[in-house]
């Protein structure tokens, strides 16, 4: 059988970013509850800003790097922060380069029949909520299953232990209650 994959990231390239912290603790859970989950930082895969000038020059070597990360997942884990209402423009950008043509691949190719869960965390009240219906729309445009309920994580700057876990238990299930979500639909799905 084989392994349910999710691959984990955060719309941010900050250091200290809450988001990948978030984004962490749910690839922690996924393996946890029964996935396999790749985590990677953006940060390390730096893109220009999608061009089709550049496109036409041949596919930046990022780009091509991050194509067969994906390809090699049935599933997305995104923790995405909430920058003046919006998902972030690196979150933005990489969904529009892996979204492109390439060779084989028609445009929406990779993205065609897998799952996808989002998460944000915010040090404010809000919780990136106001971003998370942008990205669950954005996801079904590009043709994945996009999971109800995702969790938002407000006052992120104190809600994590120094273990990288939450604080508040409640929370934590329900991070748990979405990782499981995603690695059941997997299982049922392939």
């Amino acid at each position: 059988m084989s392994a349910l994959k999710v691959l984990v990231f955060a719309g941010s390239a900050r250091e200290a970013s809450l988001n990948k912290q978030l984004a962490k603790l749910a690839a922690k859970r996924i393996e946890a509850l029964g996935g396999e989950a790749t985590f990677i930082d953006l940060k390390d895969y730096p893109c220009p800003l999608f061009d089709e000038d550049i496109e036409a020059q041949g596919m930046p070597e990022n780009v091509l790097k991050l194509r067969e990360i994906l390809a090699d997942h049935q599933a997305v884990m995104i923790a995405s922060p909430e920058y003046n209402g919006f998902i972030t423009p690196l979150l933005k950008n990489t969904l529009d380069w892996l979204s492109r043509p390439y060779q084989d691949t028609p445009g929406l190719g990779l993205f065609a029949g897998k799952w996808a869960a989002l998460v944000a965390a915010s040090p404010g009240g809000l919780g990136g909520i106001r971003a998370l219906p942008l990205g669950q729309q954005l996801l079904a445009n590009l043709g994945l299953v996009v999971l109800p309920q995702p969790l938002s994580l407000a006052k992120a700057g104190s809600a994590f232990n120094d273990s990288g876990a939450l604080h508040d238990e409640t929370t934590g299930q329900k991070l748990d209650a979405l990782c499981q979500r995603l690695v059941d639909s997997l299982a049922a799905t392939r």
